[in-house]
């Protein structure tokens, strides 16, 4: 089977021809249908992943169908459409793994990072941990539903969307345009934050209701002219700093939730924080339960994501892309 393999941080993927794996207990071998090209991927490749081990298979926005089964696994069973995220596997028996928020297991290890992952024709992996693909579901346009799609969607329910919030989603990039579709299915009111005018007709045509090009204006003030603030801003861009600057934007009791940050350290004004009770956390993708949620309601409501189809073979090419800045729509790595 063919492989791209991450040999070492700073260089590029190395295409290998592998034996096709066996799963072992508790394990499913799964043929690959697509992978999404995700930029944790270019992280791993720029060495941003101090945990990182290598040579590994990058790709964690997985679908497939299972082709085998390990020693013990009765579910998922042969020619289940499939799909596999970020997480990858966990300790399961300490207090997060056994309340079902296995993604909190300190032990948690990551698909693509610290085990292979879907930039190849077969993988194993944890049968646990991998999701059916509810029924229609296109798989190679749910492939990136599995990380972009996840934590969109897990972002806004662990920031406490309500059909009454007002929530303003940071980028309108491949997490971001999918954040904005999930909130306005979910009955909010949406705006966009963008650095240009450029992606407003677009984040318009999604449904949001005001947009802020904060070239031109100051985020925080365009938020409390939108009847108070926002009740939720949802920081989906690869910046620290523009989620620090909608901070005084939130209504009181609002929350930010940063899903996406730089290496900056995050600075807030402490006085707003305190005399508004507002709320900031982080959020890494989902659990299992989590995923699960995400592709129902993406199926539910017809929610997939724009994405450009290539081949393994250009998935060098793509994380170029993704470097530079010209990638456009998601690459899905698709397998015929």
């Amino acid at each position: 089977m063919l492989s791209a393999v991450a040999t070492a941080a700073h260089a590029p993927l190395t295409l290998t021809e592998r034996e096709v794996p066996e799963p072992g207990p508790g394990e499913v071998l799964v043929r690959i249908t697509a992978c999404g090209v995700c930029y944790t991927d270019l992280d791993l490749i720029q060495g941003h992943w101090p945990i990182a081990r290598f040579p590994v298979v990058p790709g964690h926005e997985i679908t497939g169908e299972v082709a085998a089964t390990g020693p013990g696994v009765s579910f998922p069973e042969v020619g289940t459409a499939v799909g596999a995220q970020f997480l990858g596997d966990s300790c399961r028996t300490c207090d997060y793994c056994v309340r079902g928020e296995q993604i909190l297991c300190p032990r948690k290890r990551i698909t693509g990072i610290v085990m292979d992952g879907g930039y190849t024709e077969y993988a194993v992996l944890k049968a646990d941990f991998t999701t059916p693909l509810p029924d229609g579901l296109d798989p190679v346009a749910a492939a990136p539903l599995m990380c972009a799609g996840l934590t969109a969607f897990n972002g806004l329910r662990q920031g406490g969307i309500t059909a009454t919030s007002r929530v303003a989603v940071i980028g309108a990039g491949g997490v971001g345009a999918l954040a904005v579709r999930y909130a306005v299915a979910m009955g909010a009111r949406v705006a966009v934050i963008g650095r240009s005018n450029r992606a407003e007709a677009a984040a318009r045509e999604m449904g949001a209701e005001l947009f802020v090009a904060t070239r031109d204006s100051d985020p925080a003030e365009a938020l409390r002219g939108w009847d108070g603030g926002a009740d939720l801003v949802l920081n989906t861009s690869p910046s620290t700093a523009a989620a620090a600057a909608t901070l005084t934007g939130l209504a009181p009791d609002g929350t930010l939730v940063l899903c996406g940050y730089d290496a900056e350290p995050l600075s807030l004004p402490v006085g707003p924080m305190v005399l508004n009770r507002l709320h900031v956390m982080a959020n890494p993708s989902g659990s299992p339960h989590d995923t699960r949620d995400a592709l129902a309601f993406s199926a539910a409501h017809g929610i997939l994501p724009e994405f450009t189809p290539v081949g393994l073979r250009d998935a060098n090419a793509a994380l170029d892309a993704m470097a530079e800045g010209r990638a456009g729509r998601r690459s899905v790595i698709t397998f015929d």
